[in-house]
């Protein structure tokens, strides 16, 4: 951004500059002061840039807000100098008057409009006022997380601080995925459409739908990145080619699966846990079941437990690429066989 502004700033000095040397070609006698006209020119042109570069943080929000602290503070100013109480003042003393009270009714109207610019968005040419936080961190909603279901509960709890973006292509996919012709699909769409209900209905729940369909690329992965890149947004899916490619772009993004796996208590020695036994394990009398995340119970003795929920005691905990292995004891087998 800098590389592009700094020769439009150049490029306008140069014109500032031609601007005053041209004036003395339009008033009569002044062709002794073109120097003097170009230096003025450049000087105002440097003066603008100057200004230019102080207001750099300036948002658009705060020009609205001082467009339109300045206009009521003009208003105010207006009345006041139009009452009656200027009626008998004397015609040099009303100007000062007047001009007192249009720089303190504008000085004042700016500034307690800027400290108040969170509370409004001017919006042109109407004015909408909407209690939206202007620093609250974005997070893009991808179609896997409102299919998934977990990110409502999630919302429910209040931990997720962050205002929810969900762009009108993504509503568009999740549309088209419910009204498949594919049963499995057309099920996985209505559940989408079931969760962004209940996080409508959540109170206290920032939801953005934004309307810009990105043009400028097809494919609704691209949108989602170029989209959570120009807001300074993070990328909530659960799609992992899209996650990858959003880390490949440098755009942070949110996991859920890594969320609901770090959310799962640690198992330790002697403890008591209830795991349904599925199959026969590859040892004599072992049996095989599954926790929720995934890893693998071998529980000794339990074969005659076979396809029942049973409370198993944890002997051993082993690291696994899948996840982790746990070998565990049904109380009281032992002493029974």
């Amino acid at each position: 951004m800098n590389k592009t502004l700094l020769p439009i700033r150049l490029v306008f000095i140069a014109l500032c500059t031609a601007a005053g040397w041209l004036v003395c070609y339009a008033i009569a006698d002044w062709d002794a002061y073109r120097p003097r006209a170009a230096f003025m020119g450049l000087s105002i042109g440097v003066l603008v840039v100057l200004v230019d570069v102080m207001l750099k943080g300036f948002s658009l929000r705060g020009l609205s807000a001082a467009t339109f602290g300045l206009g009521v503070g003009a208003l105010i100013a207006y009345l006041l100098s139009t009452s009656p109480l200027f009626e008998s003042a004397d015609r040099d003393n009303l100007y000062l008057a007047r001009l007192a009270l249009f720089l303190i009714c504008t000085y004042l109207g700016t500034v307690i409009a800027l400290r108040g610019k969170d509370e409004f968005n001017l919006v042109i040419p109407y004015v909408r006022f909407v209690p939206h936080e202007v620093d609250v961190p974005l997070v893009v909603v991808d179609t896997s997380v409102l299919i998934d279901g977990r990110i409502a509960k999630i919302c429910e709890t209040g931990f997720l601080s962050s205002a929810l973006v969900i762009p009108r292509f993504v509503l568009k996919e999740l549309q088209a995925v419910a009204d498949s012709q594919d049963p499995i699909k057309q099920a996985r769409g209505r559940r989408g459409l079931e969760v962004l209900a209940e996080l409508r209905a959540i109170k206290k729940l920032d939801i953005r739908i934004i309307e810009s369909e990105v043009t400028r690329h097809d494919e609704v992965d691209a949108k989602l990145i170029f989209l959570a890149t120009s807001m300074r947004a993070k990328l909530l899916t659960t799609d992992y080619n899209l996650a990858k490619m959003a880390e490949f772009q440098s755009v942070p993004w949110l996991n859920l699966n890594l969320l609901a796996k770090s959310l799962q208590p640690e198992l330790m020695l002697g403890e008591h846990i209830e795991v349904e036994l599925l199959k026969p394990g590859k040892e004599e009398g072992q049996a095989v079941g599954y926790l929720q995340d995934g890893s693998m119970v071998v529980v000794s003795a339990g074969r005659a437990h076979m396809g029942r929920r049973v409370s198993v005691e944890i002997v051993s905990v082993i690291p696994s690429a899948g996840g982790k292995m746990i070998f565990a004891r049904v109380p009281g087998a032992d002493h029974a066989a």
